[in-house]
């Protein structure tokens, strides 16, 4: 694509609503194929740094499936699954650690699904498995999510003992009837309880999620939403613009929907007046979605790159990263092609976990966009002369689409770094799948949803 190519389909991309698609990692999992032949962990992270690594486990289960949630995750399993689930956890990361040889991790982060859905032993159990695997969590920065009716005093305390040091908790709204769009069971007595909970175990920081664009749901009531969250001093806020996706319980409402299409769509304009609302209250904006307060602590802890450092991932969903090979188990959204896949994880022989057999390889052009979406998508932005020192040219070198942000008034550009501006990061969402390569493209295209 060239320069005024590229500068026509982001314009057109602009004029279209800004939520198109949330870049959290490239490329996205709906890019991913088998990989044939199987590549063996080994090999895959041999030449790899493996001296600051980031530690994730999927937990993924969950009390009840949200209407926006597209995660791979299985509400309320029956039987033993979670039982079945945590055994066959340990023969991977027995697998993972033998393949890793010598390893440092200096993050690490419990997901989902919703990792509080575990009972208390079974909670300890997994902390127990990464202690006799001589993970010390409480010598990195680590977090865990969780879920407002799934939080109490006992496992809070058991998590901040591990060294949790981070908790983020999904509320979503503070008022009953938005929640009750989200298709999502709360009440503010259980969040607020839950908070309680949180904040008794001492954790240096919590996170709360807020979802904007809900049916019924105006600007005075998503900064309501925000001042509710305000009160209980969060060190961090995410504010979530609301995706109605395929194979979601919204979706399938949505689908059902006959008016859908003439409603107004006002998520830029609650974009931008929680944006200023959390600015003036004192967080510092790191991304379109994540706000730091002025009081968050500023951890002492081995340095860790999203960039160019690896992620181990562990458990049916995980993804892992290196410089050339992204990899996990399938995907899917509905209950049926979760089920499907998490049964197949877990009868799978120990020995199947030695080998990566689902992912995607990224070539030069594939590792540079990747490096330049994860560092431009956040403040301070893509530092012109890292990226020189990897790559061995510069960014504009490489994409000269680059320059079309700064033209079009959505970023500056100096002699060190190309940064957002603000209207560049309220469409954080329109540049992010404008920056994906042609073959990614094609990829997330062709896959089949499940």
């Amino acid at each position: 694509m060239n320069l005024s190519q590229a500068r026509a389909e982001l314009l057109a991309r602009l004029r279209e609503p800004p939520y198109q698609s949330y870049s959290y990692a490239y490329p996205h999992k709906s890019a991913y194929r088998p990989l044939q032949p199987a590549r063996r962990l080994e090999t895959v992270w041999a030449s790899e740094p493996r001296d600051a690594l980031f530690l994730y486990i999927h937990i993924p289960f969950c009390s009840y499936r949200c209407g926006f949630c597209n995660l791979f995750a299985l509400a309320t399993p029956n039987g033993d699954v979670v039982s079945q689930y945590l055994a066959q956890l340990q023969q991977q990361w027995r697998q993972v650690r033998a393949a890793l040889g010598q390893h440092r991790f200096v993050r690490f982060a419990l997901g989902g699904g919703t990792p509080s859905y575990l009972h208390h032993d079974e909670l300890a159990r997994l902390f127990a498995m990464l202690h006799e695997g001589g993970v010390a969590i409480a010598d990195m920065p680590a977090g865990m999510e969780v879920s407002p009716e799934t939080v109490d005093a006992a496992k809070m305390q058991l998590a901040a003992d591990a060294g949790i040091q981070r908790i983020s908790m999904g509320v979503q709204s503070f008022a009953a009837s938005e929640v009750k769009r989200l298709v999502r069971p709360q009440q503010n007595a259980v969040v607020d309880a839950a908070i309680g909970a949180i904040r008794a175990a001492d954790f240096p920081l919590l996170n709360l999620d807020l979802i904007y664009g809900i049916e019924g749901q105006s600007v005075a009531s998503f900064l309501a939403s925000i001042e509710s969250a305000l009160a209980y001093r969060p060190e961090e806020i995410y504010l979530y613009p609301l995706y109605v996706r395929p194979r979601t319980g919204l979706g399938r409402i949505h689908e059902r929907c006959t008016d859908a299409a003439g409603k107004a769509d006002i998520r830029l304009e609650m974009y931008r007046a929680g944006r200023d609302l959390l600015r003036s209250a004192g967080y510092q904006q790191v991304s379109m979605r994540l706000f730091r307060a002025a009081h968050a602590p500023d951890p002492d802890a081995p340095a860790y790159s999203c960039q160019r450092d690896g992620m181990v991932g562990l458990g049916c969903g995980a993804r892992s990263y290196t410089a050339h090979l992204h990899y996990s188990s399938e995907y899917a959204v509905a209950r049926k092609g979760v089920h499907g896949i998490l049964q197949h994880w877990l009868q799978r022989p120990a020995e199947d976990f030695a080998y990566a057999d689902y992912g995607f390889a990224l070539d030069e052009d594939e590792r540079r966009r990747r490096h330049v979406l994860q560092s431009l998508l956040m403040f301070p932005g893509l530092d012109r002369a890292d990226y020189r020192s990897r790559f061995g040219a510069d960014c504009l070198e490489h994409l000269p689409v680059l320059a079309v942000l700064p033209e079009l008034g959505l970023a500056t550009l100096d002699d060190t770094r190309l940064v957002l501006s603000d209207e560049g990061m309220a469409h954080a969402d329109v540049i992010g799948p404008w920056l994906v390569s042609p073959a990614v493209r094609r990829l997330m295209d062709g896959f089949e949803l499940r």
